[in-house]
C-alpha cells in the first residue's frame, strides 16, 4: 500500500510542472479574459459616495442636493487616474460626458464648499448622463458582450444597435470570410505541390522542401515588408499583371483585399502544404498505379482514390490555416485598406488607444468561442472520415 502510494506522489510530482504550466499560460489567461469581459468596476470605484445615494433617485425628475453633492466629494476625493478611467467609460455610452466632466471638474476644484452642478453646465439637469453613471456602477455586465455583437439592452430587452453604431458583426463575417478564402487558395496550390514532393526524390525534393521550410523561418514582419515591395504600384507583381493582361496602367494591389488574401496565403501555405504531405507519404505509391491498372482514368483516380486517402490532411491543414488567419493582425494592418481589417486590429484598437480592455476582451472571447466551436466541427468531421 505504501509503495502505491509512493509511485502515485512519484506520478503526478512528474506531471505537476505541465499542470502549472497550463495553469500559469492557458487557463489563468482565459480566466483573466473572460473577467474583464464582464467587469466594470471603474465607474464604482471613481464615484463611491454618489453610488451609495443615487438608488433613491427615481431616474426622471431632475438631481436631488444629495446626489450633487455626492459627485461633487467624489470629483475632490478620487485620483486623477481613476476618474479619467471612469470618465472615459462613460463617454463611450454617453457622447459628450468627457466635455461635460471636465469643466465641472475644473469648477469644482476652484470652488469651496458646495457647488450647484446646473449652473456650471446645464447639461447636469437632463437625467441621461445621472442615469448614465447609475448604469455604469454595478460591478458586473453583459454590455460589453452585447457591444461586441452588436447589441443593446434596451426598453423591450435585448435588441440590436442602430446601423450606424453597428460594426463589430460585419468585422467579424470578414475575418471568418477572409479566413475562409485563405484556407481555400492554400489548399488548391497546397494539394497539387504536397503531391509533387511526395512522388518526387533526391535534390528535387530537397529542394521542394527548402522552398516549403524556409519562408516559415522567416519573421513574418520581414516578409510583410517584402510583400510592401513586390505589390506596390510600381512592383514586380504589378508589372507582371501589367504585362500578361495587356493593360496600360498598373493594377492596384497594395491596400487592397487582393494584397491581403496574396500575402495570407504566402504565409500559411506551408501550414496546408505539410499537413497535407505528412499524408501523402504514408500512402503506398502503387495505389494510383493500380487503379491505372484497373481502367481508371488519372482524373478517376485522383478522385476515389487519391483524394479521399488525402482528405485527412486536407482537413486538419484546413482547420490549422483557418484558425491561424482569424486572429491575423500584422498583413491586414500593413497591406489591406480600412475595409480590409480583421478583427484583432480592433481588439488592438480597443485595448492600446483607447484603453477599453472590457471591450477588447469581449471581442477576444467572442473569437475564442468561434474558434472553439470550429474545432468541434473539424473533431465531428474528423471521427467521420476515421469511420469510413
Amino acid at each position: 500500500m505504501t509503495g502505491s502510494r509512493t509511485l502515485g506522489i512519484r506520478a503526478f510530482a512528474l506531471v505537476l510542472p505541465l499542470i502549472l504550466f497550463l495553469a500559469l499560460f492557458f487557463v489563468w489567461p482565459l480566466v483573466s479574459i473572460a473577467t474583464t469581459a464582464v467587469s466594470d468596476n471603474e465607474v464604482a470605484r471613481a464615484f463611491p459616495n454618489l453610488g451609495r445615494v443615487i438608488d433613491e433617485w427615481d431616474g426622471v425628475s431632475p438631481p436631488t442636493p444629495a446626489m450633487q453633492e455626492a459627485l461633487v466629494a467624489d470629483i475632490r476625493e478620487t485620483a486623477q487616474t481613476a476618474m479619467g478611467d471612469a470618465v472615459r467609460r462613460l463617454n463611450t455610452q454617453t457622447s459628450g460626458f468627457r466635455s461635460l466632466f471636465g469643466r465641472t471638474q475644473q469648477a469644482v476644484e476652484r470652488a469651496e464648499g458646495a457647488v450647484d452642478l446646473p449652473s456650471i453646465d446645464e447639461r447636469w439637469e437632463d437625467p441621461v448622463f445621472w442615469n448614465t453613471i447609475r448604469s455604469a456602477l454595478p460591478p458586473y455586465t453583459t454590455r460589453f458582450l452585447l457591444g461586441a455583437l452588436d447589441l443593446q439592452r434596451g426598453e423591450a430587452g435585448v435588441e440590436a444597435m442602430p446601423p450606424d453604431q453597428s460594426v463589430h458583426r460585419q468585422v467579424f463575417l470578414r475575418t471568418i470570410g477572409i479566413s475562409a478564402l485563405v484556407t481555400l487558395f492554400c489548399a488548391l496550390i497546397g494539394l497539387p505541390f504536397a503531391m509533387l514532393l511526395a512522388v518526387t526524390t533526391g535534390w528535387v525534393r530537397q529542394v521542394l522542401m527548402a522552398a516549403v521550410l524556409l519562408p516559415m523561418w522567416t519573421s513574418v514582419l520581414v516578409r510583410c515588408m517584402a510583400w510592401l515591395i513586390i505589390l506596390q504600384k510600381d512592383g514586380v507583381m504589378a508589372e507582371i499583371i501589367r504585362t500578361l493582361s495587356g493593360l496600360r496602367e498598373a493594377v492596384p494591389l497594395l491596400f487592397t483585399r487582393t494584397g491581403v488574401l496574396i500575402a495570407m496565403t504566402h504565409v500559411m501555405l506551408p501550414f496546408m502544404i505539410l499537413s497535407i504531405y505528412s499524408v501523402l507519404i504514408a500512402m503506398p505509391k502503387s495505389l494510383m498505379m493500380a487503379a491505372a491498372s484497373m481502367g481508371a482514368r488519372p482524373l478517376a483516380a485522383f478522385r476515389t482514390v487519391l483524394l479521399p486517402l488525402a482528405m485527412p490532411g486536407i482537413v486538419s491543414g484546413a482547420l490549422l490555416v483557418f484558425m491561424t488567419s482569424l486572429g491575423f493582425y500584422i498583413l491586414p494592418a500593413l497591406l489591406g485598406g480600412g475595409d480590409d481589417q480583421l478583427i484583432s486590429s480592433f481588439v488592438a484598437n480597443y485595448a492600446i488607444r483607447q484603453a477599453n480592455w472590457s471591450l477588447a476582451s469581449a471581442l477576444g472571447l467572442v473569437l475564442l468561442i468561434v474558434t472553439v466551436a470550429i474545432f468541434a466541427l473539424y473533431q465531428r468531421l474528423s471521427d467521420r472520415l476515421a469511420r469510413r
